[in-house]
């Protein structure tokens, strides 16, 4: 039989569905609208009841259909609770993004316990718990395919951000323990490392420092590119891995970064011109 997807990568997910944690706003709604776009029934989870409703709300405007359930994804109960509603809802299950996330700053020295549980619990604990539960409803459906967003941070560090980069590393990790363990059973499994991306949580962490502009000003030159990310960039990529297209691709990384993981040195050293002499 022949799977192959057509030359033209017309990538779809017509009678398919789709659970995104983290669904109500940047890389996780637009993942949701893309999917929706693309055919697949979308459940948002997510614990900002609002922000989800709002998305659903505009999903189903457009024709789509899409829900939301209201969860704390580092909470078992709340995520089992929720993927009981989702396959009552569509009674299957084909594709789970795991992208819910949080971004707390500090070294391991002014860290709290707190904030590193915290920072732990949303990040690794609810990718565990949502695959936990969706990797069950999708071997009843037939099989799927996971895809779990990272960062650049999963591969190297910023200063002051310990619990975050730690997590995210650790995702890494579940991605492929995932895509081992599922191999033969149809389930793939997939990560994606965004750059810096236009999102409700970096002007949130842009606003910190009293200079927003000047953050984003300074996120965009660290990029080969010259500019961060837009969420749509994301979601293309996080569709691309979850869909038939990317059918003997799992337990790898996706970098979606602009270039920013390229420089030696940085873009900062780039632009100096330094010739060091060093043919290595």
């Amino acid at each position: 039989m022949d799977h192959e997807p057509d030359s033209a990568m017309n990538i779809r997910f017509d009678g398919k569905a789709a659970v995104v944690t983290g669904g109500a706003m940047g890389i996780g709604a637009a993942t949701a609208k893309k999917l929706c776009k693309l055919g697949a029934s979308v459940a948002i989870l997510d614990r900002n009841a609002d922000a989800a409703q709002a998305m659903v709300h505009t999903l189903v405007n457009e024709g789509h259909t899409a829900s939301f359930q209201v969860c704390d994804v580092a909470v078992e109960s709340d995520v089992r609770r929720a993927f009981d509603a989702v396959m009552q809802r569509y009674g299957d299950l084909h594709v789970l993004v795991s992208n819910a996330g949080i971004q707390r700053y500090g070294d391991v020295v002014g860290t709290s316990p707190e904030i590193w549980d915290e920072t732990f619990n949303v990040h690794v604990k609810g990718c565990f718990h949502a695959t936990k539960f969706a990797i069950p409803a999708m071997l009843a459906s037939g099989g799927g395919a996971v895809v779990v967003v990272s960062s650049v941070q999963g591969f190297t560090a910023m200063a002051n951000s310990a619990a975050y980069v730690a997590a995210k590393h650790a995702l890494l990790g579940i991605t492929r323990s995932i895509a081992l363990d599922f191999a033969q059973q149809n389930i793939r499994a997939n990560c994606v490392c965004p750059g810096t991306i236009d999102t409700p949580m970096l002007h949130r962490s842009a606003e910190r420092t009293g200079s927003p502009q000047k953050v984003i000003d300074s996120c965009s030159r660290m990029h080969a590119m010259g500019r961060i990310g837009r969420t749509e960039e994301v979601a293309n990529a996080i569709a691309f891995l979850a869909s038939d297209c990317a059918s003997f691709i799992t337990g790898t990384t996706l970098v979606v970064d602009g270039g920013l993981l390229i420089p030696t040195g940085g873009m900062a050293f780039q632009k100096i011109g330094i010739d060091t002499g060093d043919e290595g």
